[in-house]
């Protein structure tokens, strides 16, 4: 396999990890560490957040599949840090620059696609507790927020 595809596979593979990890681990067991990314009540008065540890967690997974790569020189292990990489840089503009605002840039856009991302975060954080959440991917947008956007597009 080209290191090329490997790192397609692992970036792929990474929106169902998130996933996994945003529904199961952060609503479930982590919540203590994910609640003040939901409820701005919680949320510490500096610019991170007990949320922000996560990425700690992912930059291990990476770290760990560079070190292998290190030394056993397969290039899938190098494939593997790169696509985890590139997936953790676009989860970052995506998620807190875009999407959180976290640094005021890109407030507008009529891209349908960034709208429906940005409306299907957003029915995420309507649900303030752990439970009842909906739309835990980051870069896969239901169908059904595209209808929205498209909606509200054809009404103006």
């Amino acid at each position: 396999m080209t290191l090329a595809i490997t790192i397609a596979i692992t970036f792929f593979i990474m929106e169902g990890v998130a996933w996994a990890m945003h529904k199961y681990i952060m609503h479930g067991l982590f919540w203590n560490l994910h609640e003040d990314h939901h409820n701005k009540k919680l949320k510490p008065h500096t610019f991170f957040e007990r949320n922000d540890s996560f990425f700690i967690l992912f930059s291990v997974l990476a770290i760990t599949s560079f070190s292998i790569w290190s030394f056993n020189a397969s290039f899938v292990f190098l494939g593997i840090g790169i696509g985890i990489t590139v997936y953790g840089a676009v989860y970052f503009v995506v998620h807190d620059l875009f999407i959180h605002q976290r640094v005021k840039i890109w407030r507008n856009t009529q891209n349908r696609y960034l709208l429906a991302l940005r409306r299907g975060h957003k029915m995420h954080h309507k649900h303030l507790g752990k439970h009842d959440g909906e739309c835990f991917g980051m870069l896969w947008v239901p169908f059904k927020y595209f209808k929205q956007e498209l909606l509200l597009l054809l009404h103006y």
